[in-house]
């Protein structure tokens, strides 16, 4: 399999998101890096409790740490566990879909974000994913791409999203006009807009199921507001809201980024469970909707990938507070829960041919750049 000539592979993609739910997302396609080929299977591979509770130790670790000093000892423990439980997902998917790990030309591996710091004036962004690229190569004896990130932060760029090439990729085939943007709600929202020539512009919007789920949590109600009933039962305090959205992140010009913890629970501070979630619910979503104003044409449709989709509430409150037509991915066909892990097999394979994955539009870079590290 020649990279270079850019003939389709099957590539595997793995993301692990902010918001812990326990889960890996593996995901199968077939692309040239440019256009895909063939959508293969999507799973969720459960972590084992111990690596969740690992995780959940690491991340408070990660925040005190904070960049300052060495890193907390537990990061080289949570990293061996994380690649390992990663790697047995990957080879489970192949085989069940009756391949071989020989024929996969590459795996992307995004790992585990413990801590990302956006640039500001006069200092570099930094970001820290835990996985062990090499490691995972020499359990799976295929070729690895991963640290996606950490090259754009070095050229001054926010190192997120990166998932615009592959939603452009997506929106090639369904709506290349600009009318349609592709909205993601996983623990921040981050959305692509593409009209179809070279212009791809892609910035996180602000919170999604962060703040909710940790409020949620914080009452002793489980992981997240199921179906959005506490906040479809709640009432928005709309003054309170309307502190909210005078944050200044919505109003500042893209490219920018957030950190999970850049918008919190702490935001409903005071609220019982009902009022609290429809206020969190409203935020994220008002706060697209200031998005959709920054954008160099305001798109009438909004697709919707990542676990927020299945959230009614918040499907119903984009159109009446961000004022656009919201759909989930299903209804052009694509597999929502997938968009984001298919997302790092298709930049995986184009780490593997040398084309950028970042663009100043996206990420702030000065010029497209090339970025992740591969496992050969």
């Amino acid at each position: 399999m020649n990279p270079k000539n850019g003939e389709p592979m099957w590539a595997v993609g793995l993301m692990t998101g902010t918001v812990l739910d326990g889960n890996i997302d593996v995901a199968l396609i077939k692309t040239d890096g440019e256009r895909i080929d063939d959508f293969g299977i999507y799973t969720l591979a459960p972590y084992p409790q111990s690596i969740r509770t690992l995780l959940e130790e690491t991340l408070r670790q990660a925040r005190s740490w904070n960049f300052t000093g060495p890193e907390p000892a537990i990061f080289h423990e949570a990293e061996e566990a994380l690649t390992r439980a990663q790697s047995a997902a990957v080879k489970d998917l192949v085989e069940s879909h009756g391949l071989t790990m020989a024929d996969i030309g590459v795996v992307g591996f995004h790992g585990q974000t413990v801590l990302h710091r956006a640039p500001q004036v006069g200092r570099l962004g930094q970001t820290r994913q835990l996985g062990d690229g090499e490691l995972m190569h020499a359990i799976l004896g295929t070729r690895v791409a991963y640290d996606f990130r950490s090259a754009d932060m070095r050229a001054g760029g926010q190192g997120a999203p990166l998932s615009a090439a592959y939603h452009a990729a997506l929106l090639r085939e369904a709506d290349a006009t600009g009318d349609t943007a592709v909205l993601n709600l996983g623990g921040v929202a981050n959305i692509t807009w593409w009209d179809g020539t070279d212009n791809v512009v892609a910035f996180d919007t602000g919170p999604a199921n962060a703040p909710l789920n940790d409020f949620i949590k914080s009452k002793g109600l489980g992981e997240m507001d199921r179906d959005g009933a506490l906040a479809r039962a709640g009432t928005v305090d709309e003054a309170r809201l309307a502190k909210l959205l005078q944050h200044p992140y919505l109003t500042k010009p893209y490219p920018k980024s957030l950190d999970r913890f850049d918008f919190g629970a702490s935001m409903a501070d005071g609220m019982n469970a009902e009022d609290g979630a429809a206020l969190l619910t409203a935020f994220t979503a008002a706060a697209v909707g200031k998005a959709l104003d920054l954008l160099p044409r305001r798109p009438k449709r909004l697709v919707v990938s990542g676990g927020g989709r299945h959230n009614p509430t918040i499907m119903a409150m984009l159109a009446s507070r961000a004022g656009v037509e919201a759909v989930p991915a299903e209804a052009l066909g694509w597999k929502g829960d997938a968009v984001e892990a298919e997302c790092f097999a298709f930049l995986a394979v184009r780490v593997l041919r040398g084309l950028p994955i970042s663009f100043p539009s996206t990420t702030g870079v000065p010029q497209p750049m090339r970025g992740g590290r591969l496992a050969s």
